[in-house]
């Protein structure tokens, strides 16, 4: 028997999609499809707390759907699925913890602490998101949540609502670990900071090939050695480093040449990414059609897990 794996994808649309977002978690979904049992949620009850158009938010999720399956993500393999479509057991676990939640404890949370830092005013969705959160990968029995280190918090929380619902009403829900995702190391944008679409140094993940030479003709250079680091460290994304080394061997000192090779080896990489894209965002039924055989076994298996929380508090 796999381990079930759960992870959830916030629909915030696919125009801030890059290098780095593939790279840094895309990538790692797509090679542990084969290894768990895995449930890929698209998180749009989440992304309520920030996105209050209902045009694009049904743009957003749509295009995040298609954006993971063009990069590989297999609905043979894993059940792709819309939050809100199986919302009802979610949401009516969601209440249920929060009445043995506590507001110091929920104060504690990370997105609540640096709301306040910033001096905004904070929604009761936000303050609840860690809840809500613990909900999606309870009801589902999750074994592991794939996180980056810095979002470790989230998995806390959805063990330590676990381990107090058991203590009180008896063993129902497993207990998730945390699956740290590998340290594929900073993603690199073109000034050689780390890829963020705040700090503008992006490569779109779905870029044409023309986008994609003006970026790497942008990459910042240093005129001090014969090896522009900074197109090196996105090139070893894409080529082992016995071929990059024979590479920038040959053309040493040569940082035209070098970034050169480095777009055209984006453009294939990216090309067949983007035509995939394209192909989905031209025929959406694909798209929807998947969603909806994701909802419909996810639905047998949440409302299965609603009948035993719910005979556990006694509301059956």
């Amino acid at each position: 028997m796999k381990k079930v794996l759960l992870s959830g994808i916030k629909p915030t649309g696919t125009s801030g999609l890059h290098l780095g977002n593939y790279f840094g978690a895309i990538k790692q979904f797509v090679d542990m499809q084969d290894s768990y049992d895995s449930y890929v949620f698209v998180a749009d009850l989440h992304a309520l707390t920030t996105v209050h158009d209902a045009e694009q938010m049904r743009k957003n999720i749509f295009d995040i759907a298609a954006a993971y399956l063009a990069c590989g993500l297999d609905p043979k393999k894993v059940v792709l699925f819309k939050q809100s479509d199986v919302a009802g057991p979610i949401t009516e676990l969601t209440w249920i913890f929060n009445c043995i939640t506590t507001v110091p404890y929920l104060e504690r949370a990370h997105a609540y602490k640096d709301a306040n830092v910033k001096d905004h005013e904070v929604s009761v969705g936000l303050f609840d998101y860690p809840i809500l959160m613990a909900s999606d990968i309870l009801i589902q029995d999750a074994d592991v949540v794939p996180v980056g280190a810095d979002q470790k918090q989230h998995v806390e929380y959805a063990r330590d609502t676990a381990q107090k619902f058991n203590r009180i009403w008896g063993e129902t829900f497993t207990i998730p670990e945390p699956l740290i995702l590998e340290d594929t190391g900073v993603v690199p944008g073109t000034d050689g900071r780390k890829m963020s679409k705040s700090y503008g140094n992006t490569i779109s993940l779905f870029a044409t090939d023309e986008e994609i030479t003006k970026a790497v003709m942008g990459i910042v250079t240093d005129s001090s050695g014969n090896r522009p680091e900074n197109v090196y460290a996105i090139h070893k994304l894409l080529r082992t480093e016995a071929e990059l080394e024979l590479l920038y061997a040959e053309h040493a000192g040569k940082y035209k040449a070098l970034k050169e090779a480095l777009a055209k080896d984006l453009q294939d990489f990216i090309r067949p990414l983007r035509e995939k894209y394209l192909a989905l965002q031209a025929n959406p039924e694909e798209v929807y059609a998947v969603l909806r055989r994701g909802a419909e076994t996810v639905r047998v298996k949440v409302e299965a897990k609603q009948m035993q929380f719910k005979k556990a508090v006694g509301l059956e």
